[in-house]
């Protein structure tokens, strides 16, 4: 799920803040609003981010759960995400994502700056500005540098993130686990399918899954799984390519867990024949890997009917009901 949208920009060639005596004024009032919401923004740009002249502010569209904007200094550019009603947690989780994804130093992510809140409400993200090119790169060089994170992103920890995140908007619970089946059937299916029991009162999927989950230990056998870091949430929307042509992923839902859970948004991401042989050349394919793949897609698809409403609800059964006959469960 992309987490950003553009908006109507406040303007352009401001001066730093503390040179605008007229934000107080009543003349200007419906300006001074808006800039001043955004002070933390400018403060940070225009002391640690070492510029000394924001020259033109720009929205940037394609989302729809949060506000996006370009800002252009003398230093460069930064890539500044609000939302005015969530606090700063849901950024802070996206900035450890980030972090821990710039860390592995493989394939290239926007490296997160800072985290913080707004005075009128809500909370910003500041981090570098990626110019993208005009495709999204190559296949086969996207799965080799996702393999390589994967191979360089371990947790000692075993299953799970340092703090809870969201799959779009839908709370992701991260709670470390050294049972990745588990870690599984309890905190990606399991609370999709109770969100959907709470919320659409749909019992016959709640059940339906609920003995899936119970039942789906079968389809790790002799499966070595290791815990890598992982995007979480890679679809089209969220891959792209920087100017040389280099991959990019970006607005991630990042835990630690079964490398091939990454492929459980492969029905709307477009990997073809090239990016899967370039991944398994660095990441070896596990045996069952074609037989687990729905399990990962069913999470997405799950959280999909929680998002969007019950078009997603048949081929989320589909995909339980398939299992259950697979597993005589």
């Amino acid at each position: 799920m992309v987490a950003h949208v553009g908006v109507i920009s406040l303007g352009s060639c401001f001066p730093p803040l503390p040179r605008l005596p007229w934000l107080y004024s009543t003349k200007h009032k419906p300006f001074a609003v808006a800039v001043m919401s955004e002070y933390p923004v400018r403060e940070w740009i225009l002391s640690e981010g070492k510029a000394t002249q924001i020259t033109k502010i720009s929205p940037v569209g394609g989302g729809c759960i949060n506000l996006a904007n370009r800002y252009e200094t003398d230093a460069g550019s930064f890539f500044v995400k609000t939302n005015r009603s969530i606090g700063p947690s849901m950024f802070e989780a996206e900035a450890l994502g980030l972090g821990a994804m710039y860390e592995t130093g493989s394939i290239r992510v926007p490296r997160p700056f800072k985290v913080g809140s707004l005075p009128t409400g809500g909370s910003y993200i500041i981090m570098e500005f990626i110019e993208f090119g005009s495709s999204r790169g190559n296949q086969s060089v996207l799965g080799r540098k996702l393999a390589e994170m994967h191979k360089a992103g371990k947790s000692k920890k075993g299953f799970g993130f340092d703090v809870n995140n969201t799959i779009g908007s839908t709370p992701q619970i991260n709670t470390w686990s050294s049972d990745w089946i588990h870690f599984y059937g309890e905190h990606r299916l399991g609370y999709q399918l109770k969100l959907l029991l709470d919320e659409y009162g749909d019992r016959s999927i709640y059940e339906k899954g609920q003995r899936l989950v119970k039942s789906m230990a079968p389809l790790f056998d002799n499966v070595a799984i290791e815990s890598c870091l992982l995007h979480g949430d890679l679809w089209s929307g969220n891959i792209s390519s920087d100017r040389s042509g280099e991959p990019v992923i970006l607005d991630p839902a990042c835990y630690y867990g079964h490398s091939e859970a990454e492929f459980g948004m492969s029905w709307c991401a477009g990997f073809g024949g090239s990016f899967y042989n370039a991944y398994f050349e660095v990441m070896p394919k596990q045996p069952g890997f074609e037989k687990r793949r729905d399990l990962y897609m069913l999470y997405h698809y799950l959280n999909h009917y929680n998002l969007f409403g019950s078009s997603y609800r048949s081929s989320a059964m589909s995909i339980i009901d398939d299992y259950l006959r697979m597993l005589n469960a």
